[in-house]
């Protein structure tokens, strides 16, 4: 049996879910062959220097160019739909050849465009095996939604609603676990990740995240996080972003208040240890934080779809968002005044990697 998911190299919003559903999958049947391929990659050159290529220096230097960018390809319906038509015209044909050649028996897609693209050909009839879309964002679903699907798997049920409003009255959904690491499926030890960095037991901390390219204003996250209580620790995490980390480094690494790491496999760790999670880019981070009971809060990125996220997460009530430095220092206070909750029914929830399983077996 062959399980072919496909991704795309853009920060760890994509990446970790495949790694994260590949590694179940051979937790639970080490016959199954599973494959990552970066779906830009099979797409060509001139997709991935249209989509990747500068990205980092975009999203970080030049926001207000993704914002028209999002706007552009996502939110108006004229050149939304020349986006799709490009996509499939682009990538359509190559994506078909590379299932040819992998021969899956199905396909699991953590990458919007890659989903768009992939639900257009299986509603097509040019693909033949079961299409599945991996759901990490909580709203702005237009390409991760499509009728060709034959399940979309969400980390958030709140998500359903958009996606049938997409994909069709009928659309098939489920509320999954496991498209994050297994550590979060376990109780974590808090203290003892304190204790490794230093932080004194009755400390308030909270933890600053840009996500895998770390952007956003995370000098300002920690400046304001700073101010919200005498004592409080805050760990700034950089990602794989070195010169965000040598910057952060630079202005607090004589305080010995602040923590600054880089990439860490060990998520479950620090939010288990974190009050509060400050965060920019929504989505995965997020769900790992409410798992762990760290009251979130959506700062310093509100553009493209992480403004439509952070709108689903106030209508929810599953975040704090807010958009200007001076209001965060109020922001981090109420929400360390406010109890932790823990999310242990995620433990309970149906495994993406079976229902994925079952799919391919069918």
């Amino acid at each position: 049996m062959r399980v072919l998911i496909l991704s795309a190299d853009i920060g760890e919003g994509h990446d970790l879910p495949a790694r994260a559903l590949r590694d179940a999958i051979a937790a639970s049947d080490p016959s199954v062959e599973v494959s990552i391929r970066d779906a830009l990659d099979i797409a060509g050159p001139l997709v991935r220097g249209m989509v990747r290529d500068g990205a980092e220096v975009i999203l970080d230097r030049v926001v207000w160019l993704f914002d028209l960018q999002y706007w552009l390809i996502a939110r108006f319906p004229p050149t939304r739909v020349l986006a799709g038509a490009l996509a499939m015209l682009l990538a359509g044909r190559r994506l078909r050849r590379a299932i040819a050649q992998d021969r899956p028996d199905v396909v699991v897609s953590t990458y919007p465009g890659a989903t768009h693209v992939l639900g257009g050909l299986r509603r097509r009839g040019r693909i033949g095996v079961p299409v599945v879309s991996a759901i990490t964002d909580l709203a702005a679903l237009r390409f991760w939604s499509h009728p060709g699907c034959d399940v979309h798997l969400v980390i958030h049920p709140e998500s359903a609603a958009e996606i049938r409003s997409i994909a069709g009255a009928d659309a098939s959904i489920a509320h999954v676990r496991g498209l994050t690491t297994a550590e979060f499926e376990q109780p974590a030890d808090g203290a003892r990740m304190r204790e490794e960095l230093g932080i004194p037991g009755g400390a308030p901390v909270v933890v600053v995240s840009g996500g895998g390219w770390a952007v956003g204003d995370l000098r300002g996250a920690v400046e304001a996080a700073l101010q919200a209580a005498g004592d409080v620790r805050v760990v700034a995490l950089c990602g794989r972003n070195a010169a965000v980390r040598d910057r952060l480094t630079a202005a607090f690494g004589t305080d010995p208040r602040v923590v600054v790491l880089g990439f860490t496999d060990r998520m479950s760790d620090v939010l288990a240890a974190a009050d509060v999670l400050i965060h920019s880019t929504a989505g995965l981070t997020v769900l790992e934080a409410l798992i762990r009971g760290a009251r979130v809060i959506s700062y310093g990125w509100g553009v493209g779809h992480i403004r439509l996220n952070n709108q689903a997460y106030v209508r929810f009530g599953l975040a704090d968002v807010v958009s200007e430095r001076p209001q965060l220092t109020a922001a981090v206070q109420r929400a360390l005044a406010s109890p932790r909750r823990p999310d242990a029914a995620y433990a309970e929830l149906p495994r993406a990697a079976d229902l994925v399983l079952a799919l391919a077996r069918r």
